[in-house]
């Protein structure tokens, strides 16, 4: 990572790791923290899955994980994952049988608990098929299926027992010479999830993949989230997140994003800095904020704008921003381009000329970054 020497309270130190491939995609090492979410539809809906495996992919998803519970479900798969723009994990449960077909059917990954899947010849022949088919793997614990072992041994799902289930599924691995494998634990409780993690981290060089599992609906689930992957990624932890809500994973996609957003670990689209507004408001700060989101969203340069409601604070906001508007009197604000006041505005041509403002400067962002990569 770049460090801030101007701002050294911003520098975030990533645990190091080793790197694999999951796909085309690298995760680990000094890689980006990759975006992932998992499709919802029923995989023998092959059209279903697609459009919202594209439809994820258009909200920033670098990965899509998607369920294989049946053979019906391994043979629809092949056409998936070739009409997939992202890479795709198979999430695999019991069956070895499905892992192998998930590998033949071009998976980039196969998702599994090596412990669940049956003899040590039926885990053999899983990574067999992994090692033909160049797949990676992610060893998924879960603090609600653990071991039978493992809980007559702690009594109850704790972070011990799952780094230790973790890491017996490790040796499985190893043992088989694999070694292209993330690992997860993850709990639905934030403090056993953070605990296992950061035992983890210690514990092993593999990458790891961050999530509070059944973290909740679209609100409690995203704070959740956000207070336990925030506080992780914070401390340096995770190579790889996945934001797990009963929502559309469109929705996932977003939260990650900007989780990793407000730490300074990914940049994509615009990041817009808006008041929660009051009496003082000299627009209507949420309705603008909630247009300009979904107008925007196309936007895909990363770039700030600042949506003040008032003089308090707008001028301030807007000297950090690449393009602003502070409501004023009369109604009517200022434009600020580049932290500068640049032209007042009535509020009725407000929204349509703040997006006319951040398309011109997303491209000149893009023609400028085009410039630098044809120099090198």
């Amino acid at each position: 990572m770049s460090l801030n020497h101007i701002r050294p309270w911003r520098n975030i130190y990533r645990r190091k790791s080793r790197q694999i491939m999951v796909g085309n995609v690298p995760v680990g090492g000094d890689a980006p923290i990759t975006v992932q979410t998992m499709t919802n539809t029923l995989t023998t809906d092959v059209k279903g899955t697609i459009d919202q495996i594209q439809r994820s992919a258009d909200a920033g998803a670098d990965i899509v994980r998607v369920s294989v519970p049946d053979q019906e479900s391994s043979r629809a798969l092949k056409e998936i994952v070739r009409e997939s723009p992202v890479p795709i994990v198979a999430d695999i449960h019991f069956h070895y049988k499905r892992g192998i077909e998930a590998a033949e059917a071009g998976a980039a990954c196969l998702r599994i608990n090596p412990g669940n899947i049956g003899s040590p010849e039926r885990v053999r022949d899983v990574i067999q098929a992994a090692r033909d088919y160049g797949c990676s793997m992610r060893i998924g614990v879960n603090a609600g299926s653990l071991e039978k072992h493992l809980l007559e041994k702690y009594g109850e799902p704790c972070p011990d027992a799952m780094v230790e289930s973790g890491l017996e599924h490790i040796r499985i691995l190893q043992d088989n010479d694999f070694h292209e494998f993330k690992i997860s634990c993850k709990a639905s409780d934030v403090f056993m999830a953070a605990a296992a993690y950061q035992k983890l981290a210690e514990a092993t060089d593999a990458p790891i993949h961050l999530g509070i599992t059944e973290a909740g609906g679209l609100t409690s689930g995203t704070i959740k989230s956000a207070i336990g992957l925030g506080n992780l990624l914070w401390m340096g932890i995770g190579d790889t997140v996945r934001v797990s809500l009963s929502a559309d994973p469109v929705e996932e996609v977003k939260v990650g994003y900007e989780i990793l957003k407000s730490l300074g670990l990914r940049h994509r689209g615009v990041n817009i800095i808006s008041c929660p507004s009051c009496a003082r408001q000299g627009f209507d700060v949420i309705k603008t904020v909630e247009a300009l989101e979904q107008r925007l969203e196309h936007i895909k340069t990363p770039m700030s704008l600042s949506i003040i409601g008032c003089v308090v604070n707008g001028p301030g906001e807007a000297l950090m921003t690449d393009v602003g508007f502070t409501g004023g009197g009369n109604g009517a604000g200022m434009v600020y381009l580049a932290g500068k006041q640049s032209h007042k505005l009535g509020n009725d041509a407000m929204i349509e000329h703040i997006v006319e403002q951040v398309e011109k400067k997303a491209a000149e962002l893009e023609a400028a970054e085009a410039a630098t990569q044809a120099a090198e």
